[in-house]
């Protein structure tokens, strides 16, 4: 399907066509949003309506340019193609609108004065994914994630009006932990699309080699590998759960639903031994409903602390 809306409205073809009425425009973007991601109905319905085309417009650009990385199969390509959406985006800021992405956008970045930066930010990940499989240090996928998941935190709090100094602080920490948690959770599935998050660094430091990735060994180094990862990531969301409390209304139950889910992912690998080798956790249905219920509930319990104390 992506590359049949490439072939339409892309690099090739925009120009030749007639742009779209902002209502077709926002309904291109709500179509692909509820149809590419499986987890949007879910979370869109906690959202308060007059926020759901908004999320779906910030959802099409970032499909777009994710599947401009992985989807073409050619990395001079996506290149190319990521170095034209990125002329669109700078485009629709200076007013000029062809692409329906950004004719649906760009009253959402008008009304939430959402800057330049994150949009950037997530196409320079997804330009870095086409030369750069593996990574030497923490610090180096530490810098990747800011680029590639925090982006998307601060979108959001963009569109809640929430996008204050301490809360981009515990945004970042949950979008980096829940990155961190897919990481580890597709070990094996990324290895066998050439690509190892794991850090040299920190797979040597536990005395697990680089050519053990090319036999998927399971020793007591990989095990504690996996372990000490697990644990930081981890960290990284427990230390963001504050920003919950600080959200207003629905949206707690929004980015409690990902934040837990990314805690989810962890327990998950911790369930199974840290085979992630042989086998891939995975959160299931069940474990779906108790993340929402928990997340409800503690909603609940916030709300009933919240009156307790206004009313003393």
């Amino acid at each position: 399907m992506f590359l049949n809306d490439l072939q339409k409205y892309g690099p090739e073809n925009i120009g030749a066509i007639k742009p779209l009425e902002r209502h077709e425009a926002e309904a291109y973007c709500r179509k692909l949003a509820t149809s590419h991601y499986e987890n949007f109905p879910m979370v869109s319905w906690l959202l308060p309506q007059g926020l759901h085309q908004h999320f779906y417009n910030v959802y099409a650009y970032c499909r777009w340019a994710d599947d401009l990385g992985d989807e073409i199969g050619d990395s001079a390509k996506s290149l190319e193609l990521l170095n034209w959406w990125r002329s669109e985006l700078l485009a629709c800021y200076a007013g000029q609108l062809k692409h329906p992405v950004f004719i649906a956008l760009k009253p959402t970045i008008d009304e939430f004065s959402i800057p330049q930066e994150p949009f950037l930010d997530l196409l320079s990940a997804f330009e870095q994914d086409q030369s750069v499989c593996e990574y030497k240090t923490f610090d180096q996928l530490r810098d990747y994630c800011r680029r590639s998941a925090d982006p998307v935190g601060r979108l959001v709090l963009h569109l809640c009006r929430e996008h204050t100094d301490q809360n981009i602080v515990w945004s970042d920490s949950i979008c980096t932990g829940l990155q961190l948690a897919n990481f580890w959770q597709d070990v094996a599935r990324d290895f066998k699309i050439g690509r190892i998050y794991l850090p040299q660094e920190d797979y040597e430091r536990f005395g697990y080699q680089r050519e053990d990735f090319n036999f998927q060994r399971i020793n007591p180094a990989f095990l504690e590998l996996m372990k000490f990862e697990v644990e930081r990531a981890r960290q990284f969301l427990v230390d963001g759960l504050p920003l919950i409390e600080h959200l207003p209304g629905r949206l707690q139950v929004d980015i409690d639903l990902f934040a837990h889910g990314g805690l989810k992912i962890l327990q998950r690998i911790e369930s199974i031994g840290y085979r992630v080798w042989e086998k891939r956790p995975k959160v299931t249905k069940l474990d779906a409903i108790g993340l929402l219920i928990g997340a409800l509930w503690r909603k609940f319990f916030r709300r009933t602390n919240a009156d307790g104390v206004a009313s003393k």
